[in-house]
């Protein structure tokens, strides 16, 4: 005869990869307490008995993260710490069958899109009138709002159409709503990620209206910043930048992903532009907001990558100063028209390629701190740590930029929005003191 369960279930949930994936989880967080369900984010303590593992399938170090982390929580299962593990995300959704196969111990496999599916296991019910309702996994100052989910691209490298489907838009309307709801909540940051940001509204309502929809969001009371990431370069509509400008609110900052500059490369990569096209792009952009920060992400060591590509992206980087950039290294991914292309690098030469050009964007950010210094700036506070205050200006994103380092005996607190003196200058961080000290 089956034990009388003596305890309550309490769920932790562990998210891997990209804050699409953060936000995914906070909704299935909601999902569980409105149901009832005891739930936590990453948890330190040994006090929950049903993991659930969000998964990234981006690429292959992503994977093996994944893969590495479902394996521990398996084996706290066999050893009686855990009931159960419940799988879901992109790696899941593209593995699920080989998944249940090679790791038995998993009790379900979910893909991207079944949260009701999920919810099942608990004997819980979607909530369709949770509009909106998650739990933060971050800090109460900020968080991260998905206006959109899937792509229509065909980026040759990508495999995020494959594991997220096609571009579908929410509703001006269900965002805002969703906005409200976390400014409601002490949330004075958002932001705006999506797949493919400038896409937005041509599946729902027939044009490009993510300047429509900055507008609205500005003129939410309590709103202090609304920040853009990933937008696409191709055919990008000029208005957005337009909507910056005209809102205080909005941070003249842009997350725009180039992966290449080389035309042979950005050919083979399926980007549908050219390296004239982008130069063009930035001097246009830069033009209408002088003062904007871009930051960008490029491949390494993709396949036929020449050294002359690797020195048109380093001459593209000196020659145009980004304010914010990062790398990666080219992975074969399952399903993209790019798969089948052979290896030309080893993965130690893509490395050294990338931290390469990582070295010629390390100057210019040096070089771009420096020029900081002596100025103000207005910082909102993320933490304290060793005595000393953490926060950003606006120009810079959470985890991916700048840290600006405040020693100040005034006693603040997240979410606090300060202005700051710059009096130091490092290559990816700045110091400072409040200026009214």
């Amino acid at each position: 005869m089956k034990s009388k369960k003596l305890h309550q279930d309490k769920v932790n949930i562990t998210t891997l990869g990209c804050s699409k994936n953060m936000v995914d989880s906070e909704v299935l967080s909601g999902q569980l307490l409105a149901n009832g369900i005891d739930v936590v984010h990453e948890s330190t303590k040994p006090d929950y008995n049903i993991s659930i593992i969000n998964t990234c399938g981006f690429i292959d170090k992503a994977k093996e993260e994944s893969i590495n982390t479902i394996l521990d929580h398996v084996a706290m299962k066999e050893a009686g710490y855990l009931d159960k593990v419940y799988v879901t995300g992109c790696l899941s959704e593209r593995y699920k069958g080989d998944l249940e196969t090679e790791i038995p111990g998993v009790d379900a496999f979910f893909g991207t899109m079944e949260l009701p599916n999920i919810l099942k296991a608990f004997h819980a019910d979607y909530k369709t009138e949770l509009v909106g309702e998650r739990l933060l996994s971050t800090p109460s100052h900020y968080a991260y709002l998905k206006i959109s989910e899937g792509c229509n691209r065909t980026c040759s490298f990508c495999a995020i159409p494959l594991m997220r489907g096609k571009h579908v838009s929410k509703s001006i309307e269900d965002i805002v709503t969703e906005t409200k709801l976390l400014v409601s909540r002490g949330v004075k940051e958002i932001m705006l990620i999506a797949q493919e940001l400038t896409y937005y509204g041509l599946d729902i309502y027939k044009e490009r209206a993510l300047p429509k929809l900055l507008d609205t969001l500005a003129g939410i009371e309590g709103l202090h910043w609304i920040r853009l990431h990933y937008a696409y370069p191709h055919k990008f509509p000029m208005d957005i930048i337009d909507a910056i400008n005209r809102h205080d609110n909005i941070c003249n900052y842009l997350d725009m992903p180039l992966q290449h500059i080389s035309d042979p490369m950005l050919k083979a990569m399926k980007r549908q532009i050219t390296a004239k096209e982008i130069y063009t792009l930035i001097d246009q952009i830069r033009d209408k907001m002088p003062e904007i920060c871009i930051r960008s992400t490029f491949i390494a060591g993709f396949p036929g990558e020449t050294e002359k590509d690797v020195e048109d992206l380093k001459y593209f980087l000196e020659k145009v100063r980004l304010d914010r950039v990062g790398v990666f290294t080219y992975s074969h991914e399952e399903g993209t028209s790019a798969y089948e292309l052979p290896d030309t690098l080893s993965a130690e030469e893509k490395e050294e390629r990338a931290q390469d050009i990582m070295s010629v964007q390390q100057d210019i950010s040096l070089e771009k701190n420096q020029e900081k210094v002596g100025h103000t700036f207005k910082v909102i506070i993320d933490k304290k740590e060793a005595g000393r205050y953490l926060g950003r200006t606006e120009f810079d994103s959470v985890e991916v930029d700048n840290e600006v380092i405040i020693s100040s005996k005034k006693k603040l607190k997240p979410g606090d929005f300060v202005q700051v003196k710059i009096t130091k200058a490092f290559d990816y961080d700045l110091e400072g003191v409040l200026a009214d000290e």
